[in-house]
């Protein structure tokens, strides 16, 4: 039986959940699944890792720390400026802007807080600093 090799184009379904079962993606929802080639750097290592050797129909439970999927969460990628700074307008909490830093680098941050003076910004990933778990299943090979 063919099992998964590194530079193999996989195809898999996965339901990603958080430790407190919300779902956070999941390609079953979609109905297509997720091809990509193994050791292309499409996915986190630690989870093409997990692949490696599964063969076509073969189902596992891997949880990836968050140091091996998005990283901690790091307070300085927030950031609180005044309010000034933004064109008149309507500022919302959950909103995400594009933001351009000094040498033309751009950002998209979330506002996640909004007071007459000051917005506050998160460039952290919304999965940043979370253990992530991948109920896999490998569909097939491309």
């Amino acid at each position: 039986m063919r099992t998964a090799l590194p530079g193999d184009t996989v195809a898999i379904h996965y339901i990603g959940t958080l430790d407190d079962g919300r779902i956070f993606d999941s390609t079953v929802d979609r109905g297509e699944p997720l091809v990509f080639t193994i050791g292309a750097g499409q996915l986190f290592a630690a989870l093409e890792r997990e692949i490696v050797g599964m063969a076509v129909g073969g189902a596992k439970n891997v949880v990836i720390p968050a140091a091996q999927a998005y990283g901690p969460r790091r307070k300085e990628n927030v950031l609180r400026v005044d309010r000034g700074s933004f064109p008149a307008g309507d500022l919302v909490v959950g909103r995400k802007v594009r933001i351009e830093f000094a040498g033309g680098v751009e950002r998209v941050m979330l506002v996640t807080e909004v007071t007459e003076a000051t917005v506050t910004l998160d460039g952290n990933h919304p999965l940043a600093g979370l253990d992530l778990t991948f109920a896999l299943k490998l569909d097939g090979f491309r």
